[in-house]
């Protein structure tokens, strides 16, 4: 069984068939999905659609992005809509200076507010960060040296110093279908160097759709292309892959239960 650790079933090219999206995935393998917000007014869809089936979570967060658009969110939100059952994770949040669709201090501040909610209801962090390594790696090191911080670098694309960064103060890595694409040398290199209890993968969808579904919407049944791929880079086979990788899942998203 596989999991699409990370994927927007609310976003266009995908809410309009969400039994469909999600029976072509479970026919590849895949068993669980965690569907992500970005604003806070998704939250409701986002949790309403976890609700909906078994094998799906939520998570609740603000991406750097919006992080103007929400400049009253503080803890207190977050941890109120963490209390669902089927939160399991607090974002995607982190910092984004290729963009720059937010104030940068805007962003930090958001991020500090997500990653102390995080902390006060135990739950783990979903990370995204582009351009931001130096900021994005202080600030989870001193957050985590503080105590109760975990999560996933999600969607990972950065250097190799930021992956053993990351990997240092405990967090994982997770892949996309960005790693199957030709020109992303560099980060096959860094999908061969995660330890195997420290890797997830995910789809994104409906974006970044890996080889060899290119140029299509991205569907989490395509997570079984990505870790196909992941296993050819590590040498594994995609059962050893398929099953390390869901076993991080359930570890890192413990208040996710497996689907009966």
């Amino acid at each position: 069984m596989l999991i699409d650790s990370h994927c927007h079933l609310n976003y266009p090219g995908l809410v309009e068939d969400e039994e469909g999206v999600l029976t072509r995935a479970r026919a590849r393998g895949v068993g669980g999905f965690l569907n992500i917000s970005t604003r806070q007014r998704e939250w409701a869809d986002v949790v309403a659609a976890a609700d909906r089936h078994p094998d799906v979570w939520a998570s609740i967060g603000v991406h750097p992005h919006e992080a103007d658009a929400h400049s009253d969110l503080g803890t207190a939100a977050l941890v109120d809509a963490a209390a669902h059952p089927k939160v399991v994770a607090i974002g995607e949040c982190g910092l984004d200076y290729y963009y720059d669709k937010s104030d940068r201090e805007s962003q930090k501040a958001r991020f500090r507010a997500q990653i102390a909610a995080a902390r006060e209801v135990g739950l783990p962090l979903i990370i995204h960060t582009r351009d931001a390594e130096q900021d994005t790696a202080d600030i989870l090191a001193e957050e985590a040296a503080r105590g109760g911080v975990r999560g996933v670098l999600h969607c990972f694309t950065g250097t190799r110093w930021l992956a053993e960064r990351g990997l240092d103060i405990g967090f994982y890595i997770s892949l996309s279908g960005i790693v199957t694409f030709k020109n992303a040398k560099d980060l096959q290199e860094v999908a061969k160097i995660v330890p195997e209890d420290r890797l997830l993968v995910e789809t994104d969808a409906p974006f970044l759709a890996p080889v060899p579904n290119r140029g299509k919407t991205c569907e989490p049944a395509f997570v079984a292309d990505t870790a196909s791929f992941v296993a050819g880079l590590r040498e594994v086979s995609a059962d050893r892959l398929a099953e390390a990788t869901t076993a991080n899942f359930f570890r890192l998203f413990d208040k996710a239960k497996a689907a009966a």
